[in-house]
């Protein structure tokens, strides 16, 4: 031992004498355009341009509307057509792109979108078609940005159908058969609100809402026909619904599902984002941006929805 331990002190003495210091040159936060725009069948084109914030960044609304973009040029090349799209305040656009657009931004209620003072780049004569591509074109700041869509095909529903969990008599989830397109990629989008009428005769829902998973792809059911559920996504305000029925159906309830195809980029843009919300906690997790379709680093994602609608009603 007592020559062990001068060995030791020597070694010690060796490495820190080694050691350097290592100064790593950050780069300073570059901010880039990001992209919120969907078109979807018989439907007005809505796009949202803001800027993306640094991570020390104050994260109130006052920033958030800040943040917004209002001086970019915005069209829409399809086929041979150009339409050039024009800022609109809230209030003046038509009322159901007022709703997509408190979809956009998953809002409770449509009400709640006139109390935010944005505005959106639209254009009110045109409307999306299926089996059309949607090239998207903004210029910002002397810089050209494009990001094409295609409004795809929709697959309908073979039924869909409300069933009662066992040992209750008046709560179930919403399930559904779909038969899918074999031999090509298909992404889909589950989107629902009741139609029940409240006590002043105006619908319990007015715009959509999605649930936990409501995006999803044919990866493992490619060609096949199965069946699936989905629960509740809406929030109760009746204290008559038991709390640990909150995400089921009610008997009674009356409900219109729009089930939506959109192509493989917006898919695996929308997977990435909402794989990255669900893991934010996680310190193991890889923070990147999700995959955009705009090109020349704009971030977000352009996007075509073909939907389908049926309607559950909860009855046994």
């Amino acid at each position: 031992m007592k020559f062990l331990l001068p060995t030791v002190l020597v070694f010690l003495i060796a490495l820190c004498s080694c050691s350097k210091e290592v100064e790593i040159d950050i780069p300073g936060y570059v901010s880039e355009l990001v992209v919120d725009g969907t078109i979807e069948t018989n439907q007005h084109p809505l796009v949202l341009l803001s800027t993306s914030a640094d991570i020390y960044s104050a994260t109130d609304l006052s920033s958030y509307l800040t943040g917004f973009v209002y001086d970019a040029e915005v069209e829409i090349i399809c086929e041979n057509d150009t339409f050039d799209l024009e800022l609109y305040n809230v209030a003046d656009l038509p009322l159901q792109s007022q709703y997509k657009l408190a979809e956009m931004l998953r809002l409770k209620k449509h009400s709640e979108i006139l109390q935010i003072p944005i505005m959106v780049y639209s254009n009110t004569f045109m409307t999306g078609e299926v089996d059309k591509e949607y090239t998207l074109h903004i210029l910002h700041d002397n810089k050209n940005y494009l990001g094409t869509t295609k409004i795809v095909p929709p697959t309908p529903l073979d039924s869909i159908y409300w069933k009662l969990e066992p040992e209750t008599i008046e709560y179930g989830y919403s399930w559904a058969i779909l038969s899918d397109t074999p031999n090509q990629f298909d992404g889909y989008k589950w989107e629902v609100k009741r139609t029940n009428l409240k006590s002043n005769g105006l619908p319990k829902d007015d715009i959509f809402k999605r649930g936990r998973g409501g995006y999803f792809d044919d990866q493992y059911f490619d060609g096949i026909s199965f069946e699936f559920f989905y629960e509740n996504p809406m929030n109760r305000k009746d204290s008559t619904h038991l709390k640990e029925y909150k995400r089921y159906y009610r008997l009674g309830d009356t409900v219109v599902v729009k089930f939506s195809k959109m192509d493989e980029y917006v898919f695996t843009y929308y997977d990435a984002k909402l794989n990255q919300i669900a893991n934010s906690g996680n310190p193991f997790s890889t923070p990147i941006n999700a995959p955009s379709n705009m090109s020349d680093g704009a971030l977000g994602v352009w996007a075509g929805y073909s939907p389908y609608y049926d309607t559950l009603y909860c009855y046994p």
